[in-house]
């Protein structure tokens, strides 16, 4: 009888689930992840060992294999894996909030107001320098001048990048001391914007910005340092856990090694080099940095430009622009100029990722990739990028799919450029525009995104844009041309796996199975369940990297 019942327990507890090395068990969620395979799973618990994810499954199931674990109750709020911004600019975000911030002016009268409260508030900066400026959303019908620049600040020079980085706008000052005159020449792959006399007007459009830039003061160590923490603190609060630095020199690269060392990354950081000049040759000495500081800094990229912007025109067009028959934007480099640079980038094992926004500069870029393949055959396993993919050509969307290029795009430029994408470019052309349905159904990975801070780092604003296709106050109903539109696991998807996949990560980040690092965050609404109308104004509660929380709200 003895002998019987000893039998019986040893069953028993062979068929108990086992207690595991467990660190920590977030219980009581509304949690959602995808599996490998893009399928959306469920789960009510998260359990957690080393930073890693052990398991997602029921309350009843992790609770009995956590142990000692520390419980951290998600209170029924929906737990999410964290999003992955697949390009913004790290620094240059910090540096817009430690500026004058002109993202959201209704006017050029409150654009003025904020640039000469600025300068008041701040009588010892020897320039005044902000961004996010915006004439279409200005109803202007035409850039700023100098002249009214002159009107908030004269006795100092004034630089305030345009909203997409590729154009500024400068006030006499800055131009004297840059010395461009009538005389001076548009260099090559920019534009200088002139009044009617043929003096420059303020207007810097791409290439053409370097004239101001190189007299403006590089940033102080101490500037960087601040830029860096006060982007990394907005990162947190909006739910991003990792993010493609879409450019960086020698000097941000080292600041990124020794917050690393620190352990002061509080995200992922997958850097691109910008170019393949000498910050390339010197970081590039020992090849690509992979998975530095478990897993923080990764620089495996180098990002090359094809083509400006659409809002300033500068975005390479195959035609004229429809609203400006005499302007086809501005190509940066010669054809084999940058395929000499992919092949450069491939030959030391770097993936490459392109900056095409215009038809012409995609075709571009699609040409120099498969003339580089066939110099550097093995750097189609690369997985390289093109960055925005924001106008190509029905013929050549296709193309993606043999050269094997993941379609790197933001789904906010798509309703932030909205009320003026068809005037720019027709009925046509658009439909090759924020084409993000196109792409998936050929297979190609979208990685989302947002170039912040030309657009809101909030990652939910990204993923409200992909699903409704409609502004924040739900305009134009249904969507524009909601065709194209993703659904809200596709959406999801763009922001953590396939955005992973685009960084050579899918098998540490952006889903939360067993073996990942555990990056995740909650947050206030249901994005599977709650109306889209809600997504944009999700608020994120907690957010943590590796096991570790590196942001709560306030209460």
């Amino acid at each position: 009888m003895k002998h019987s019942l000893r039998l019986s327990l040893l069953a028993l507890l062979a068929l108990a689930p086992a207690v595991q090395a467990a660190d920590l068990l977030v219980d009581n969620v509304n949690g959602y992840t995808l599996d490998s395979h893009g399928k959306l799973q469920h789960f009510q618990a998260l359990l957690v060992d080393q930073g890693k994810v052990v398991a997602t499954g029921s309350h009843a199931e992790l609770a009995s294999r956590a142990g000692d674990a520390k419980v951290i109750d998600g209170h029924g709020k929906t737990l999410l894996p964290g999003l992955i911004d697949a390009h913004g600019h790290v620094l240059e975000l910090g540096y817009a909030r430690n500026s004058v911030d002109l993202v959201g002016t209704k006017s050029l009268g409150e654009a003025l107001a904020k640039v000469k409260a600025y300068a008041t508030a701040h009588p010892d900066a020897k320039w005044i320098l902000g961004s996010g400026w915006n004439q279409e959303i200005w109803k202007l019908g035409r850039f700023p001048t100098a002249k009214e620049l002159d009107t908030a600040v004269a006795d100092r020079p004034v630089w305030l990048s345009r909203v997409d980085g590729h154009a500024g706008w400068a006030n006499s000052a800055a131009i004297r001391l840059a010395a461009v005159d009538k005389a001076s020449k548009d260099p090559g792959g920019g534009r200088i914007e002139r009044d009617a006399g043929g003096n420059p007007a303020g207007v810097f459009v791409d290439g053409a910005t370097a004239l101001i830039n190189a007299k403006v003061p590089p940033p102080t160590p101490q500037q960087k340092v601040a830029a860096l923490d006060a982007a990394l603190a907005e990162m947190a609060s909006v739910g991003l856990t990792g993010v493609g630095d879409a450019g960086i020199d020698l000097a941000n690269y080292e600041l990124y090694r020794q917050y690393a060392d620190q352990h002061k990354l509080t995200a992922r950081i997958y850097a691109m080099i910008l170019g393949t000049g000498d910050d390339f040759d010197t970081i590039s000495k020992n090849g690509p940095l992979i998975g530095y500081g478990n897993d923080f800094l990764t620089v495996r990229t180098v990002k090359l430009f094809a083509d400006g912007a659409l809002g300033s025109r500068g975005a390479a067009m195959l035609a004229p622009y429809s609203d400006d028959p005499h302007n086809r934007g501005l190509l940066f480099l010669k054809p084999a100029e940058l395929t000499a640079d992919i092949g450069k980038a491939l030959g030391k094992g770097y993936q490459v990722a392109i900056h095409a926004i215009g038809d012409h500069a995609n075709r571009e870029v699609l040409d120099s990739y498969a003339a580089a393949y066939k110099t550097h055959p093995d750097g189609i396993a690369l997985r390289n990028r093109v960055e925005h993919a924001q106008i190509v050509s029905l013929e050549d969307i296709p193309r993606f799919v043999p050269l094997r290029l993941i379609a790197s795009m933001q789904p906010t430029h798509a309703t932030s450029d909205m009320n003026m994408a068809e005037d720019r470019i027709g009925h046509e052309r658009i439909k090759g525009a924020y084409a993000w349905q196109r792409f998936l159904k050929q297979g190609t990975i979208v990685a989302g995104g947002s170039d912040f801070p030309v657009e809101s780092p909030n990652p939910f604003y990204g993923l409200y844009s992909a699903i409704t296709r409609e502004d924040h106050a739900g305009q134009p109903p249904g969507g524009w041309y909601p065709d194209q539109d993703m659904t809200p696991a596709e959406a999801l998807r763009a922001f953590t796996l396939d955005a992973a996949y685009a960084e050579h990560a899918e098998k540490t980040l952006g889903t939360l199975e067993p073996g990942k690092w555990a990056d995740f965050i909650l947050v206030d609404h249901d994005i599977f369940k709650d109306p889209a109308s809600k997504i944009w104004n999700t608020k994120v509660l907690q957010t943590w990297v590796g096991g570790k929380q590196v942001y709560a709200a306030k209460d």
